[in-house]
């Protein structure tokens, strides 16, 4: 029986999370934990989040959770969510705060300047609502998830990779900007999946069913 950890740091909808996945696989045990042992004892770990980028890091350090994230990124299937894939980069202009540095870019708030729409209006931040997902490449988690498929948004930041490579998807608001990443054991996304229908379920599924 496979057993999911649901990281638990006091930030974000975690039981909203833990509740999309036990619907996508019910032979799972999910965990929400903020146990660091039962990150290691788990055969996949979601990192999901919602809140100011300083706040996340200091509650994951003060949990003693930092290490264990990091290595469960390093050995086993591993899906950040929202400020989850915010916290895998280097840095964040949000608070001037380092991140966990497992993948090189940084995290960087939506351009005043650029927030345009198309018909000439401004574009509120955070970005809040449905946005259409455009995928880069092919990758297991999207299987059964058509090319710009809507997904659900709340942000005012996003992750600007350092390469290229790490895209799995963009959207455009005001600017393009990249809402998906992933490398070798990681996928993690800007959007939230247990908040976006079927779309988000069947990319929760993938996620169970994923061997990388």
């Amino acid at each position: 029986m496979s057993i999911v950890a649901v990281v638990d740091y006091g930030m974000g909808n975690l039981r909203s999370v833990a509740k999309a996945i036990e619907h996508v696989a019910a032979g799972a045990t999910v965990q929400v934990t903020s146990d660091p042992a039962a990150l290691a004892r788990a055969d996949r770990v979601v990192m999901p989040g919602q809140g100011a980028m300083p706040d996340c890091m200091r509650e994951l350090a003060q949990r003693g959770l930092r290490d264990a994230v990091v290595r469960a990124a390093a050995e086993k299937p591993f899906l950040g969510i929202c400020i989850g894939v915010q916290m895998l980069f280097q840095h964040s202009e949000e608070g001037d705060v380092p991140g966990l540095g497992i993948l090189p870019g940084r995290v960087c708030r939506f351009p005043s300047a650029a927030m345009n729409a198309p018909d000439g209006g401004r574009l509120k931040v955070p970005h809040m609502g449905w946005n259409q997902v455009r995928q880069t490449g092919v990758h297991p988690l999207w299987a059964g998830i058509a090319d710009q498929a809507r997904f659900y948004f709340v942000h005012s930041y996003y992750v600007e990779p350092a390469e290229s490579a790490l895209v799995a998807a963009s959207t455009v608001y005001g600017i393009p900007f990249t809402s998906a990443v992933t490398r070798d054991n990681i996928f993690a996304v800007q959007f939230h999946p247990e908040k976006s229908a079927q779309a988000g379920l069947q990319l929760l599924g993938n996620f169970m069913r994923w061997n990388p």
